[in-house]
């Protein structure tokens, strides 16, 4: 095999698909990445068993050809070779040549025959949206999914289609993330499972712009994102995901209508107060066109004021303040409301047309202060 590209063409695949390298595997091929020339178009894949991905570098073939390489050495050469042209070249005893100007390196590769390629999955009907779209609202729920495997459902999120509304929704046991969109068209209703990691790594390479799209294919245990020359394949968290209808509430005592960045700056100077670690609540006092934010802790105490437009009772209510934060940060209204019962039920922020609710559990600040 013999290829020429770009080192910018070669870095770009590279960080593509390095984001399915296993980081701990008892397969060594799995920390290769194939380079696939055996066809008119090179193609790099990576593959954990659990993630997949595979993407379309340019360049030039003039030697067909395969062949699998260190993920790490690969990444590492490639990044720090000048900003020019990158030959690539196979010798028959798999010994790869990788030369750029004056720097050659020889690095031994694997056969591309004991790779484990993408799984074949039958794409029809696929689910369209913006890149930007789909960026988005994996950024507005990623945050609540648990990083504990002790419940697998929990590290992933239900992707949801109902007619022409796409839904996601996390949880972790203390708040609830739920963000529904609107697509273009009407899809067979479909609810699956989805490893938060596999989410975490399709919008670090989604380009997030609005005029590009992708497209969303489902099996009955995969999920594959296609867009920009790149397939993401991964596997489906197998289960039948929470029912959380019941806990949805739209009751509510008190609603606070608040400037979003006044309360998200308050919660933010309040926890200067608080070590990491330190699991001190943020306590609330909601009043008559006012809310009053307090915290207090070993380095010392805090409290500061915010207008509100209150309707229903005062309360006094704890809780968690970075799960208020995460929340906050991901909205991008300039006010919001939240909705609360009393101080041992959740609260919820969300919008007028429901696009976005984010739940969050009170804690019990009197055995905590």
């Amino acid at each position: 095999m013999k290829i020429i590209c770009k080192k910018s063409d070669l870095v770009k695949g590279v960080s593509i698909v390095s984001k399915a390298v296993p980081s701990k595997t008892t397969m060594p091929i799995l920390e290769c990445i194939l380079i696939d020339a055996t066809t008119d178009i090179i193609k790099f894949t990576a593959n954990d068993m659990e993630l997949g991905i595979e993407t379309v570098v340019e360049g030039e073939i003039t030697e067909k050809g395969l062949i699998a390489i260190d993920a790490k050495i690969f990444s590492e050469i490639v990044r720090k070779l000048p900003d020019n042209e990158v030959v690539i070249e196979t010798q028959p005893n798999l010994q790869t040549l990788i030369t750029c100007e004056k720097a050659k390196f020889n690095i031994s590769g694997k056969s591309g025959e004991e790779f484990s390629y993408l799984p074949y999955i039958e794409k029809e009907n696929p689910v369209e949206l913006s890149q930007f779209t789909l960026k988005e609202i994996i950024r507005q729920t990623i945050f609540t999914i648990s990083d504990h495997d002790s419940n697998k459902l929990m590290t992933g999120e239900l992707f949801e289609i109902s007619d022409n509304i796409l839904k996601l929704i996390a949880l972790d046991g203390h708040r609830i993330s739920i963000r529904k969109v609107e697509l273009s068209s009407s899809y067979d209703n479909t609810k699956v499972i989805v490893p938060g990691k596999t989410l975490i790594e399709v919008s670090k390479i989604l380009s997030g712009e609005v005029e590009s799209k992708v497209d969303i294919y489902f099996t009955s245990n995969h999920i594959v994102f296609e867009f920009d020359q790149t397939v993401v394949v991964s596997r489906l968290i197998e289960g039948e995901y929470f029912r959380i209808e019941q806990m949805l509430s739209s009751d509510y005592e008190t609603k606070v209508t608040i400037n979003k960045r006044e309360m998200l700056s308050c919660i933010d100077r309040a926890t200067l107060l608080v070590k990491e670690g330190d699991k001190k609540p943020i306590i609330i006092n909601i009043g008559d066109g006012s809310m009053e934010l307090k915290i207090q802790s070993q380095l010392g105490s805090m409290n500061e004021e915010i207008f509100i437009t209150k309707e229903g009772k005062d309360l006094l209510i704890g809780f968690n303040p970075k799960f208020l934060m995460d929340a906050l940060r991901v909205i991008d209204d300039e006010e919001v409301d939240i909705y609360l019962t009393n101080a041992k039920a959740p609260c919820f922020i969300r919008d007028e047309k429901e696009s976005y609710i984010y739940l969050i559990l009170p804690v019990n600040f009197n055995a905590v202060v």
